[in-house]
């Protein structure tokens, strides 16, 4: 007898912790497998944050804390979003959450109804069409590709427009494709979505440090789409803090007080020395974590370098986040003895049992011509892996 809902039989499992597992299975077996699936940095969190973290133990940061956070943290996260966005949220729009994941559920939770529509541009990150569909909503697809450096138009955008459109939800800079929104790209799709203020923007901005464009703007910042924004943000990947989970948003007071209503009931407040550690991240100068982007752009440069070292690849020259996104179905309808691949999802397969490493489909991501590779890795992976990948590429005729 079937006893699991419906709702959970509605979603599939994320692509990216799936790779992951398979390359942990192959691991724990003595294979040696070079796992670029996970968008995880290598390196470690930062000493000062650290210090903050048990500063928080020592001084018994150990009660329930407020639902939406510490007054202290909210503070330093407001100063944040007007230092770095030129955003002005008061600490009662503010809601802590167990990372970016869980702000962006509360969000669409908060205000997605049974078949509302959320305009999603592919390629996005897995979890969000997961996460429309688990609050009943139907995710609204704008492709893009290479050619337009996997951006939306307006016109696009005006074009997915109807009147159940509730939500857009997009990255900048983009997991998986590492693209970037400019302000000027932003302000025209802005003129379209100021004439429809029922639609609310969710903008996510995690990779917000790990930018290499040397400008930075979000789309918050326009004063007549204040009201319509919700702003994303957290500490996982800037700050190599993904294992502390702690993300945020700043919102209208109307959409912050329903997150807050809903966190309330599913895990209330983040953890307290998580908080006390975010805290000092947030307050930082981003000087202080420039070291880590500056690594990432070089293992950029020669992840490019190499992939363009192969017959068949196309890829553009992300400006952000730790990805590449390459266009491989020029390997589509190829073999390599017994293994023939006709899709992403096969290619991807073909390179974890050929060359064992680990990469993720195009297909999880909306784009099924692509794969992604995560560079969060050592430099010395990186090139043991772009090896490996190279050759097994080579090897399909």
């Amino acid at each position: 007898m079937e006893i699991i809902s419906d709702r959970v039989n509605r979603l599939s499992e994320s692509a990216t912790i799936a790779m992951a597992r398979k390359a942990r299975e192959l691991k724990s077996q003595g294979i040696d497998i070079i796992s670029l699936s996970l968008g995880e940095p290598d390196f470690n969190t930062p000493d000062f944050i650290k210090d903050a973290g048990k500063e928080g133990i020592d001084k018994n940061f150990s009660k329930y804390m407020p639902v939406n956070g510490y007054q202290d943290l909210r503070e330093a996260i407001s100063n944040k979003f007007k230092r770095d966005n030129s955003i002005d949220y008061n600490t009662e729009q503010i809601v802590v959450s167990t990372g970016a994941k869980q702000s962006i559920a509360n969000v669409v939770l908060s205000l997605i109804n049974p078949g509302d529509e959320v305009i999603v541009p592919a390629p996005y990150w897995v979890s969000y069409a997961e996460i429309i569909k688990m609050a009943e909503g139907v995710p609204v697809f704008i492709e893009t590709s290479i050619k337009n450096d996997f951006k939306i138009s307006s016109s696009e955008l005006k074009d997915a427009i109807t009147d159940k459109t509730k939500m857009m939800i997009y990255s900048s800079p983009c997991n998986p494709s590492g693209s970037v929104y400019s302000k000027e790209e932003l302000r025209s799709l802005a003129d379209v979505l100021v004439n429809y203020p029922s639609i609310t923007v969710l903008s996510d901005e995690i990779y917000e440090h790990i930018n290499f464009t040397g400008s930075y703007f979000s789309i918050g910042a326009f004063p007549d789409m204040y009201n319509q924004v919700v702003t994303i943000n957290g500490v996982s990947k800037s700050f190599a803090m993904t294992g502390w989970r702690l993300g945020y948003i700043g919102a209208p007071l109307h959409i912050a007080q329903a997150c807050t209503k809903i966190q309330g009931q599913f895990t209330s407040g983040t953890s307290s020395i998580s908080q006390r550690a975010a805290i000092a991240a947030v307050s930082a100068n981003p000087s202080e974590i420039h070291e880590m982007r500056d690594a990432f752009l070089s293992r950029r440069d020669f992840i490019l370098e190499e992939l363009n070292k192969i017959k068949g690849i196309n890829i553009n020259q992300p400006q952000g986040a730790f990805y590449v996104f390459p266009d491989v179905s020029a390997f589509f309808n190829k073999s390599y003895g017994d293994f023939t691949v006709t899709n992403s999802d096969q290619l991807a397969m073909y390179i974890l049992e050929t060359a064992k490493v680990a990469v993720v489909t195009g297909n999880a991501f909306g784009s099924p011509n692509c794969i992604r590779i995560s560079y969060a890795s050592s430099m010395e992976k990186l090139k043991d892996a772009m090896d490996r990948i190279a050759t097994a590429l080579n090897n399909l005729n």
